[in-house]
């Protein structure tokens, strides 16, 4: 029992570890709350385009002496709006525009980063480093994280409907284009707040999983906000432990730590798991329907 409380309490007495949990239980929060609408709206890819395109951003703001967070924004909100366009006026499909677009800025960022003299450590940007987060970024990721909630909170009703029925909510006057704006401008956000623990590759990870895995646990959508939120803390915060111990990539133990999460889920989930589900299939066929999810 001391073995474990010790393995908890000894690196709290490390400045750099209190500040880096502090990041980890912001960005396990924002980006956990947000995944769970990319979930219903099946915005996985978006989420990936958006956390790549913001390398260029980050890299030009390093050049022109500007926080890192406004150029991440720009590029962010930039991938954006280029897929849109290459949707409505060509023929290539969602998907393909937006692996173009992604790749395509990811590209650029990774060669500005080479021919420019700077002290930009790309390992850092790609992977996450929380445990060398300083004062600076704690602000940018309290307050970012802080405005995404906010707006989380006063417009969650306007986007659930959105995502459970646009046609309803543009029925009664909502406007769905200025929704979808809404979210993805959140989405940038969210992946300006995780990347200081996750990095660019990984922070699609927590854009997605946590919201995945509340989906495989409960059919309401109010319970999937909290789980999502739980499973996020959960894994930021162990992953940063782990990542102490080890002395291994914290980014990396994060989301190592939420797949494991969803693993165990997927296979356990008292609903929806594999195994639960398995044993519906093995009932008489007088009994399958007591299996049956519950509507909403």
């Amino acid at each position: 029992m001391s073995v474990a409380f010790e393995w908890f309490t000894d690196p709290l007495q490390f400045a750099f570890v209190q500040r880096a949990l502090l990041v980890a239980v912001v960005v396990g929060v924002v980006s956990a709350v947000l995944s769970c609408w990319m979930t219903l709206l099946g915005w996985s890819l978006m989420g990936d385009a958006v956390s790549h395109a913001v390398l260029p951003g980050v890299v030009l703001s390093y050049v022109v002496g500007a926080p890192f967070a406004i150029g991440a924004f720009v590029l962010g909100t930039g991938a954006v709006y280029l897929i849109g366009g290459l949707k409505r006026t060509s023929r290539i499909k969602e998907d393909a525009a937006i692996g173009v677009v992604f790749t395509g800025l990811f590209a650029v960022g990774i060669v500005l980063v080479s021919v420019i003299p700077s002290q930009i450590d790309l390992f850092h940007i790609l992977f996450g480093n929380v445990l060398g987060v300083s004062d600076a970024d704690i602000v940018q990721v309290v307050v970012l994280g802080g405005l995404t909630l906010a707006v989380v909170a006063l417009s969650w009703r306007t986007f659930t409907l959105f995502a459970f029925d646009p046609v309803h909510a543009h029925a009664i006057g909502i406007s769905t284009r200025w929704v979808e704006a809404l979210l993805l401008g959140l989405l940038a956000l969210t992946v300006i707040v995780s990347l200081q623990a996750v990095g660019i590759v990984l922070v699609v990870a927590m854009l997605i999983t946590p919201g995945a895995i509340a989906y495989l646990l409960t059919d309401r959508f109010g319970p999937m906000l909290l789980i999502a939120a739980a499973a996020g803390v959960v894994s930021t915060v162990g992953g940063t432990y782990i990542s102490f111990h080890a002395d291994a990539s914290t980014g990396g133990s994060i989301v190592v730590l939420l797949a494991l999460l969803f693993v165990l889920t997927y296979l356990l989930a008292p609903k929806h798991g594999i195994l639960a589900r398995r044993r519906r299939a093995s009932r008489p066929a007088a009994d399958v329907s007591e299996g049956e999810p519950v509507r909403v």
